[in-house]
């Protein structure tokens, strides 16, 4: 892929998330935050828990759905997510972000799962190949980006991942992975690296537009 190609993908990226966070900034203005409202649900207020569930849903559901690659079971983890708040609703304090401590009972639940996942492999020979390919776009354009962030090293691929796809700033990604602050920013820019050396020239079917590849960022 040529330098120009890779911009056109960056490009595709940031273009394809630029509405979602206008979105979110015109909304956050008119209505109450998360922390507000996980102290509501704390006291009781059915009404607030309703609105947390209709805000997380679906990107915690997405967050399993990239990890687990299976719709049913990304669909069970993320109910027991939501459990786990509503257990913990009484102890709750806004020493973070609602949306960091979400996301780390999140993966809390996810390390319980692979763990679980490789206890089946080494005493049941279950190797995890049956699984459901991942959710996002299925051009062929959109399989090959992802099958290049595959590749990457898991922390790192992690890190780009809780950075481009839940959208998480630096400081709640050094949270979750309990990592400093200036190692987050130097894996994200090795991820960022890695990724750009995977899409060079040789890598891309010959099929490929520019055109597609710009559209690349809706399977992230």
């Amino acid at each position: 892929m040529k330098a120009e190609t890779v911009a056109a993908v960056e490009a595709g990226i940031e273009e394809s998330m630029e509405p979602e966070r206008q979105a979110m900034g015109a909304e956050s203005a008119a209505r109450p935050a998360d922390e507000e409202l996980m102290l509501a649900w704390s006291r009781g207020s059915t009404e607030a828990f309703a609105e947390l569930f209709s805000r997380y849903k679906q990107p915690i559901y997405g967050f399993f759905r990239r990890r687990t690659r299976d719709a049913a079971r990304a669909e069970e983890l993320t109910q027991e997510a939501f459990l786990v708040l509503v257990r913990k609703a009484s102890a709750y304090e806004p020493k973070a972000l609602f949306r960091t401590y979400l996301y780390a009972i999140a993966f809390k639940i996810l390390r319980a799962h692979r763990r679980k996942a490789v206890f089946r492999a080494a005493f049941f020979g279950d190797s995890g190949k049956t699984r459901e390919a991942g959710r996002g776009d299925a051009t062929e354009a959109g399989l090959w980006v992802r099958r290049a962030v595959e590749k990457l090293d898991r922390k790192d691929r992690e890190i780009l991942m809780l950075r481009e796809y839940e959208q998480l700033n630096y400081d709640e990604i050094a949270t979750l992975l309990s990592l400093p602050l200036n190692t987050v920013r130097s894996r994200l820019f090795r991820a960022r690296q890695a990724l750009r050396e995977l899409l060079e020239p040789g890598t891309a079917p010959e099929s490929r537009t520019t055109a597609t590849e710009a559209r690349v960022g809706e399977s992230l």
